[in-house]
C-alpha cells in the first residue's frame, strides 16, 4: 500500500507566529510543520513538509504564493506553498526572533541575533543564489524582537531588547554592513515588542510610528512639522541623518529630512511622543500581566495585544479608545493577528494548544480549536471511517471529522486518563474506558453520556471491546488483571473473567463468532467465548520485528542506537480491513507494515525528523557530550524569568508525571496506538508529535492488472473514438490507470450502464468501486455515479457476497462517499424548508 502523510491531527498550535494569507488562509506552526486552515471552508491541511527541529517563525508573501518559516535551529525553508514543495534552504547563524516580507514582496527582513538582513526575495526564475543577501544593519545592542515595513517599503522599522526602536532607511544599492546610525526611538523602559506605521486615512501617507513594550506601555511618535511626511526625502538616494549629526552640505545645498525642512533631525525639534498604559494593574489585579503578542491594522488604525494572563484588548487609534478588554484563556497568549480585512482576529495560546478565530464586531467566534494538554493513548475510526476519536491523559475524549481535520465535540466528564475507545457499528455511539474506573458510552447525536459501566470496587481500565451486535462490552483492567463484561442495554455487569496474571492491555472480538481474544502482560494471549466457556487457539506465525524497528538514540543513551536496546519493541498492532497485512508501533520513530502470510516487511514509515524530539538521531555528536552529560540536557538559558520558567514547564508537560520516561523536558518519539481505517485507505498513528494520518497517495503509478502488447492508452481512446465504451472500460481497467479509467466511465451513457456493467468481469470489480468511490467525493454528477453503483450492485451482488473480504475496504469507500453526500444534501433540504417556511410566513403578515 502506498499510504503517504495527510494531516496532523490533535495540536492546531503549539507557538510561534500565526499568519493569515489572502484574508481567509490561516497559516500557524505545529511542531516542526506548518498547518493551513480555510476559514471559509473551515479545513485544515497540514503541508508535507518537515522542518529540522520545532518552527519557531513565519512569513508570508503578500501574494500568498510564498512561506517562510524558520526553526529553533535556525533553518529556513522557502516554500510555495500553493504546490507544497520547497524551493530553497538557508541557515542562519543566530536564533531568529522577527521575519517579515517587504509590502511590494521584493525583500525580506530577517532579525537573527542583534542583526538585521535584508535578503531580496527570490521568484519563479531558476537562479543560482536565489536568495541574495543585500544589506545587514548591526546598529542594535541586543536581540532583534520585531520588524515593520513602511507601506512603501523604502523604511524599516526595527524593535529590539535594549529597550529602543531604530528606524532605517533600506536602500538596494548600498551592500555589506550598514554601521551609520539609523534614528532612535528612545523612552521604554523594557523591550520592545511591536513596532508600527500609522497611515493617514485621506492621503495614504505614513505619519505616525507606534512602539509597543513589553511592560504593557505604547508610545505614539508623530511629527511636528507642516506637511507630516516622513516617506519623501527631497534628493533621491540620499538617507536619514542619525540623531545629533549635524547637516551635511551637498553641492552647496543642505540635505532634508523627514518633514520636508532644513537641518538636524533631533526628537526635541521634530518629534513629539504620546504615552499610555495598555493594561493597568486594576483591570486585572489578580493576575498582573506582561505584553506578549500585538498586530495593527493600517486600514482600520486599530491595535489588537495579548497578554501573558490570557487577557487581549482592542484598541482604536490614535485616540487609544479601548473596544473590547476580554479573558479568552487561562495562560499566556503568544499570537495575535489581523486578517486583511481586519474583522477577524486570530489568538493562539502555545501551552494550550489553543487556535481562535474571532469576529469583534458580532463578538462570536469563527474557528474555536484546541488540542489535547497531553500526549493521546488511544484512538478509534467510525465504521463509515469519517470520524475519528482520540483520548488522552487530558481526562478529554475529542471527536475529529478526517476530511476537514476539525474537533466538533469535547466530552470531559472522566476524571482519569482516557486509555481505550471503540466506536459502535451504529456509527452513533462512542465507548471510552478510563484509569477513572468507568467506561461510559456518548451519544453522537445529542453529544452526551447516555450510560456509564462501573465495578462493584474501583478498578483501573485499559483495554476495551464490543462485540459485532453491539449487546456485549468489554473491558480489561490495570490493577485487578479482569476482564469485566456489561449488558450494553440494562448495563448490568454480566460476568469477569479471570485468569490473566497481569494487566490486560487489549481485547479484540471476532469479526465472526462471540469469541473474546485478550493479551496481557503475563505474556500470554487468551480466548474466551464469553457465552460458554474458554476455547483454545493455534499460534500461525511469528514476525520478529526487533531490527525493523531498531532505531533512534536518545540523549541520555552511552551506546550506540545499533547496540542499544532500548526503543526495540512493539506495544500496538492493528489489521487492516482483509487482514492482509499488520500495522505495527512501539517506542520507536518508525512504523512497520508486515505482510501475514510471508511474514516479511513490506514498508516503513519515519513518523517524524524533528530534532527537538528525542530518539530521532540514529549518530549523536561527541561533541555535546560532556562530564556532566549532554549539553541539551544543561539548563543554561539566560533569558528572564518569566520566559525561562515558561520554556522549562512547556517541554515538561507529560513526563512529570508518576512512572512516565523522565528526560528533564525533552519529549520521546513514540508510538501510543495505531487505527487502520474500515476503508483501507488511511491509518491514523497516535504520536509524540500528534495525531498522524496517512492515505492513500493517490498520484498515479502504474501498477497494470492484465498487461498486454494491445492493451496501451491509444487502444482506449482508439476505442472510444469507435463508440465502443464498453471495450474501453475493459481496457483501461486492465491498465489500471486513474484517470483513464474515470474518462471511460463518464463515456457510458445513463441508457447503456446496465449492459457495460453486466460485462465487467469480476476480477476488476474493485478497481471499479474504488473510482466510482473517488468521483462521488469529486464530481458534480451525482445521479450518474449513483446509477452506476446501483446497476453494480443488482447485476453483481453475488459475486460482491462471496469475495466480501476482498472488496470490504473500496466498499467501505463508497459507502463513505454516499453517506457524506447523503448527510450534506440533508442538511441542505433543511436549510431550505426552514427558508421557504420563513419567506412564506413573512409574505403572509404582508
Amino acid at each position: 500500500m502506498n499510504y503517504r502523510f495527510q494531516n496532523l491531527l490533535g495540536a492546531p498550535y503549539r507557538g510561534g507566529n500565526a499568519v493569515i494569507s489572502q484574508n481567509t488562509q490561516l497559516i500557524s506552526p505545529v511542531g516542526n510543520r506548518v498547518s493551513v486552515t480555510d476559514l471559509i471552508k473551515s479545513q485544515t491541511v497540514t503541508l508535507p513538509v518537515q522542518s529540522s527541529s520545532n518552527v519557531c517563525r513565519l512569513a508570508v508573501s503578500p501574494d500568498g504564493t510564498f512561506l517562510l518559516t524558520v526553526d529553533e535551529n535556525q533553518r529556513c525553508l522557502f516554500i510555495n506553498l500553493h504546490r507544497h514543495v520547497v524551493l530553497h534552504r538557508v541557515k542562519f547563524k543566530y536564533p531568529v526572533n522577527a521575519i517579515q516580507f517587504s509590502p511590494n514582496g521584493k525583500y525580506i527582513a530577517v532579525g537573527t541575533g542583534k542583526l538585521v538582513q535584508i535578503w531580496r526575495s527570490p521568484g519563479f526564475k531558476k537562479e543560482v543564489f536565489a536568495l541574495e543577501l543585500i544589506r545587514t544593519l548591526a546598529d542594535c545592542n541586543d536581540k532583534v524582537t520585531a520588524l515593520n515595513w513602511s507601506p512603501d517599503s523604502k523604511y524599516l522599522l526595527v524593535g529590539s531588547k535594549d529597550l529602543a526602536a531604530r528606524l532605517f532607511y533600506v536602500k538596494e544599492k548600498l551592500k555589506g554592513v550598514h554601521s551609520n546610525k539609523p534614528f532612535l526611538l528612545l523612552g521604554h523602559r523594557d523591550s520592545v515588542v511591536g513596532c508600527f506605521f500609522g497611515v493617514d486615512k485621506k492621503s495614504g501617507r505614513v505619519n505616525r510610528i507606534f512602539t509597543i513594550a513589553r511592560d504593557c506601555y505604547i508610545f505614539s511618535w508623530g511629527y511636528s512639522g507642516n506637511d507630516g511626511k516622513i516617506d519623501e526625502i527631497s534628493e533621491e538616494g540620499s538617507e536619514p541623518p542619525s540623531p545629533g549629526t549635524p547637516g551635511k552640505e551637498s553641492d552647496g545645498k543642505k540635505r532634508k529630512d523627514f518633514d520636508g525642512k532644513d537641518g538636524d533631525l533631533c526628537e526635541e525639534e521634530y518629534l513629539h511622543k504620546r504615552k499610555w498604559e495598555l493594561l493597568r494593574k486594576d483591570d486585572f489585579p489578580q493576575a498582573p500581566a506582561k505584553l506578549t503578542a500585538c498586530d495593527y491594522h493600517k486600514g482600520l488604525d486599530m491595535l489588537v495585544v495579548g497578554f501573558s494572563n490570557g487577557v487581549f484588548g482592542l484598541y482604536q487609534m490614535p485616540d487609544f479608545v479601548c473596544i473590547h478588554l476580554l479573558s479568552i484563556s487561562r495562560e499566556k497568549i503568544t499570537t495575535a493577528v489581523f486578517n486583511e480585512l481586519g474583522n477577524w482576529l486570530t489568538f493562539g495560546c502555545a501551552k494550550l494548544g489553543q487556535l481562535l478565530v474571532w469576529e469583534w464586531r458580532s463578538e462570536s467566534y469563527i474557528l474555536k480549536q484546541q488540542g489535547h494538554y497531553f500526549d493521546v493513548n488511544c484512538l478509534a475510526y467510525s465504521p463509515d471511517s469519517q470520524l475519528l476519536a482520540t483520548g488522552a491523559d487530558d481526562n478529554k475524549v475529542k471527536v475529529w471529522t478526517v476530511s476537514s481535520g476539525f474537533c466538533f465535540v469535547t466530552f470531559t466528564e472522566h476524571t482519569n486518563a482516557v486509555t481505550a475507545l471503540h466506536f459502535m457499528a451504529n456509527n452513533h455511539c462512542l465507548l471510552s474506558a478510563s484509569l477513572d474506573g468507568t467506561v461510559r458510552a456518548w451519544d453522537l447525536f445529542r453529544y452526551r453520556n447516555f450510560r456509564t459501566f462501573t465495578t462493584p470496587s474501583s478498578r483501573q481500565f485499559v483495554s476495551l471491546a464490543a462485540d459485532q451486535s453491539g449487546e456485549v462490552i468489554c473491558a480489561g483492567t490495570l490493577d485487578s488483571f479482569e476482564i469485566f463484561v456489561w449488558s450494553m442495554k440494562t448495563g448490568r455487569l454480566l460476568d469477569i473473567l479471570s485468569g490473566h496474571e497481569g494487566p490486560v492491555h487489549g481485547l479484540a472480538f471476532s469479526p465472526t463468532n462471540a469469541v473474546l481474544a485478550s493479551s496481557s502482560w503475563d505474556k500470554t494471549v487468551r480466548l474466551w467465548d464469553v457465552f460458554e466457556g474458554k476455547v483454545n487457539g493455534e499460534l500461525m506465525y511469528t514476525i520478529e520485528g526487533r531490527r525493523d524497528i531498531a532505531g533512534g538514540r536518545l540523549m541520555t543513551d552511552r551506546r550506540s542506537a545499533a547496540n542499544s536496546s532500548s526503543g526495540k519493541c512493539f506495544t500496538t498492532l492493528c489489521y487492516s480491513a482483509d487482514g492482509s497485512y499488520i500495522l505495527a508501533g512501539g517506542s520507536s520513530k518508525y512504523i512497520c507494515m508486515y505482510d501475514v502470510a510471508d511474514q516479511v516487511l513490506l514498508r516503513r514509515f519515519q513518523i517524524t525528523h524533528n530534532l527537538s524530539l528525542d530518539g530521532v538521531l540514529d549518530f549523536l555528536n561527541s561533541k555535546n557530550m560532556t562530564e556532566s552529560g549532554p549539553v541539551d540536557l544543561i539548563d543554561d538559558d539566560n533569558s528572564d524569568t518569566e520566559e525561562g520558567v515558561d520554556k522549562q514547564t512547556r517541554g515538561k508537560l507529560d513526563y512529570d508525571l508518576p512512572g512516565a520516561m523522565p528526560n528533564c523536558g525533552r519529549p520521546i518519539i513514540r508510538t501510543k496506538c495505531l487505527r487502520l481505517a474500515p476503508t483501507g485507505r488511511s491509518f491514523a498513528a497516535a504520536t509524540t508529535e500528534g495525531v498522524l494520518v496517512y492515505s492513500i497517495d493517490e498520484s498515479f503509478i502504474f501498477d497494470p492488472t492484465d498487461l498486454d502488447i494491445d492493451v496501451t492508452p491509444q487502444a482506449v481512446d482508439a476505442a472510444l473514438n469507435e463508440d465502443q465504451p464498453n471495450r474501453a472500460l475493459i481496457l483501461s481497467l486492465r491498465l489500471n490507470e486513474d484517470s483513464l479509467i474515470k474518462k471511460c466511465i463518464f463515456a457510458v451513457s445513463p441508457v447503456d450502464i446496465p449492459a457495460v456493467a453486466s460485462s465487467i468481469p469480476h476480477r476488476y470489480m474493485q478497481r471499479l468501486i474504488e473510482a466510482l468511490s473517488d468521483l462521488l467525493e469529486s464530481c458534480p454528477h451525482l445521479e450518474f455515479i449513483l446509477r452506476w453503483s446501483q446497476e453494480l450492485c443488482k447485476t453483481h451482488g453475488n459475486s460482491i457476497q462471496q469475495n466480501s473480504r476482498n472488496l470490504l475496504p473500496s466498499l467501505k469507500s463508497l459507502q463513505k462517499a454516499i453517506t457524506r453526500i447523503h448527510q450534506d444534501i440533508a442538511d441542505t433540504c433543511s436549510s431550505n424548508e426552514y427558508m421557504l417556511r420563513y419567506l412564506c410566513s413573512v409574505g403572509a403578515k404582508k
